[in-house]
Formats: C-alpha cells, sequence, structure tokens
C-alpha cells in the first residue's frame, strides 16, 4: 500500500513539474523574439540562435578579465537586452546593478529573467544620450554590442567618460574591415592624402540603409578606430581579451575634446 501510494505521489510530482515547465515554455514565449539565449531553470530562451549559445559562448572567451568576487561594487550595464551580462554580474556577487535598455520588449524579457533567477537588478527604459540623469559613477560600465547602433557613437563615448564610467568600462562593438593597427603619426600634413587609402588606418564605415537586416546598424568601425576612439575619448586600454572586446580605465581626455553638450 505504502509503495502504491509512493509511486502515485512521484507520479503527481512529475505531472506538475511538467506542467510547469510547459508554462515557464509558454511565458518565454510569449516574451519572445530574444536575441539573448538563457537557460532559466532549465528552458533556454533562444536555443536557435544563428550565433549559437549566444552571449555565452562569447562571454566565455573574456570573463576571466572581470574579477571572480565583485563584492560592493556597482554595475551599469548600457544596451542590456535581456539581462544576460546584468545576471553574470550578479553570480560573480556585484553590489548595485542597473540594467538600461531603449526596447521594452528587451527590458521585459530582462525583468523575467532576473526575478526567475531571483536576482535584484534594476532596470530602467533610457537611452546612452540619457546618462546624464544618473548622478553616480559605477565601478564598472558594461558597453556591449552598442556603438554601431548609435548615429553619434564618438558622443556617446564622451558621455560615459563623464557621467558614469567610475573606475572601469567593459567594451565591445562589431568590427568591419582590416584588424590590423598600423601606427599613427600625431601630425601629417595638408598634402599627405595616402595615409587614408591604409586598410589599418581608424576608419568608420557608414551603414545609409542596412547591414544583416538591421536598420540601427550606423557605423562600423574597424579595429584601428575602436581603440583610437576609446583613447580620444579619455578611456586607457588594459586588456584586449577577445577580438571584439575591451577592458579600459579612466585616462586622460584628447586635449582637444570639448564637453559633450549635455554635461555643460
Amino acid at each position: 500500500m505504502a509503495a502504491s501510494q509512493a509511486s502515485r505521489l512521484t507520479t503527481t510530482q512529475d505531472q506538475v513539474s511538467e506542467m510547469s515547465s510547459k508554462d515557464l515554455k509558454e511565458q518565454i514565449n510569449a516574451l519572445g523574439p530574444w536575441f539573448h539565449n538563457m537557460t532559466i531553470q532549465g528552458v533556454e530562451t533562444a536555443p536557435d540562435h544563428f550565433l549559437g549559445d549566444y552571449p555565452r559562448n562569447k562571454w566565455q572567451a573574456f570573463e576571466d578579465v572581470i574579477p571572480r568576487d565583485l563584492e560592493g561594487c556597482s554595475v551599469l550595464d548600457i544596451g542590456c537586452n535581456a539581462g544576460f551580462y546584468a545576471l553574470e554580474m550578479k553570480r560573480r556577487n556585484a553590489g548595485r546593478v542597473v540594467g538600461i535598455d531603449t526596447d521594452a520588449r528587451y527590458l521585459a524579457q530582462a525583468r523575467f529573467a532576473a526575478e526567475q533567477c531571483g536576482a535584484d537588478i534594476e532596470f530602467r527604459q533610457m537611452s546612452t544620450y540619457d546618462l546624464r540623469q544618473f548622478d553616480e559613477k559605477f565601478d564598472l560600465v558594461i558597453f556591449m554590442g552598442v556603438l554601431y547602433h548609435l548615429r553619434h557613437p564618438l558622443l556617446a563615448l564622451d558621455l560615459l567618460y563623464e557621467t558614469v564610467v567610475g573606475k572601469h568600462l567593459l567594451f565591445q562593438s562589431m568590427q568591419r574591415g582590416s584588424a590590423d593597427v598600423g601606427g599613427i603619426e600625431e601630425n601629417d600634413p595638408f598634402s599627405e592624402e595616402n595615409v587614408f587609402h591604409r586598410p589599418d588606418y581608424p576608419k568608420l564605415h557608414f551603414v545609409e540603409h542596412r547591414y544583416a537586416d538591421d536598420p540601427t546598424n550606423w557605423f562600423i568601425p574597424n579595429k584601428a578606430a575602436v581603440e583610437a576612439m576609446l583613447r580620444s575619448a579619455g578611456f586607457k586600454i588594459e586588456a584586449n581579451p577577445e577580438e571584439e572586446v575591451y577592458l579600459c580605465s579612466r585616462g586622460e581626455r584628447h586635449f582637444a575634446a570639448e564637453p559633450p553638450p549635455l554635461c555643460t
């Protein structure tokens, strides 16, 4: 009798678990489509992602550049999407974590994922150009996959430096063109034109219409441009652990760089 009751109990628990899993999948699908493939209670949000297990597969290539224990550190994730990196910072014991994005659907995904994981993360709908709303600087600012979606990329980097980056910036941008970085003279005469034909010279490729079927891909830099723009905005490159990823600290801004208009 006892064995029979135990068998029935196990069957009931399995049915409840199956129903719960089905309900979770339905909630995840209702929030889709997802750009971040995340595993929430055993359910993947974007199992058929064209980049594979993204962004986890990218994160694994540079995660060692971030301390394993971020106790007491504040983190701002700009362009947080569904919150993958914000959650990873919480897993590393970060204190205050804030994620911002302009897309309400991504923020709904992020809030759902954080709730399911029991993570205390604040999410706000706002733009990179609204960073002056923060009256604080963060120990770590994550700015990944955002630059090339902006019509004013250098302004964005200037705003980061002037407003929210207190110690470190974790930066990533899609790159196209040459991956070579050549030596750049501090000053060239007006008659010098050949330097602009060099593939390793800093270049921003402007996309007038669409690239990869995305109308928000505006300026795509080559590697030399990424590094030059970071330095010009006042960031010191500390590490380049992955082809597109940089860990930067605050340095000195270019002597001719004016404060961004929104900070005056």
